[in-house]
């Protein structure tokens, strides 16, 4: 227990040392100063009215042409949108909660009292494992692309590689790709 405790005080100095060290030092700060033009006020509320519709934050940008000037960007393209972010947990997590208690409960209500139990371990078992495979194929072959098969996605997401916080805007504008994984 005295070593736990003592591991445990290490570990916590080590945090707060760290933590002292990246406040003091200065990233980025002799770095030059870039101007580039602001979106006028017609594309920032077109920008805005995008992420409330949850449409694409590009075509407010977009000229007659349907192009983006390179020098022209706004903070919000390509960048998730919390409100939709925390939508998507919240019903990750009712979803995860109608699966595991109220599905096993159902169930546990259709059998005899001594393999209420058994249930129980089945639906918490069948929950880790679609997780797992979730994770290894499912997601990537729902929506990868890489394959000429009309019915199956591609392998380029294969145990989530190259999944991360930016959007995909193949499915979602505003909903960082992580988040949208981890609702299967």
């Amino acid at each position: 227990m005295i070593r736990l405790q003592q591991k445990l005080k290490t570990i916590a100095a080590l945090c707060l040392l760290t933590t002292a060290w990246l406040e003091n030092t200065s990233y980025g700060q002799n770095a030059p100063a870039v101007s580039a033009p602001t979106p006028t006020l017609e594309q920032r509320v077109a920008g805005l009215e995008a992420y409330i519709t949850n449409s694409d934050p590009t075509a407010p940008l977009k000229d007659k042409d349907g192009n983006i000037p390179k020098d022209l960007t706004m903070a919000t393209v390509g960048t998730p949108g919390p409100g939709h972010n925390g939508w998507m947990m919240t019903s990750a997590a009712l979803v995860l909660f109608m699966t595991l208690p109220g599905l096993a409960l159902f169930y546990g209500g259709l059998v005899r009292k001594k393999k209420v139990l058994s249930v129980l371990a089945q639906c918490l078992g069948t929950t880790g494992l679609v997780t797992i495979l979730w994770w290894a194929f499912g997601y990537s072959l729902v929506f990868g692309k890489n394959f000429n098969n009309p019915f199956l996605g591609g392998s380029e997401f294969f145990f989530l590689h190259g999944v991360d916080s930016a959007p995909n805007t193949d499915y979602g504008f505003w909903v960082s790709q992580n988040v949208y994984a981890n609702r299967g």
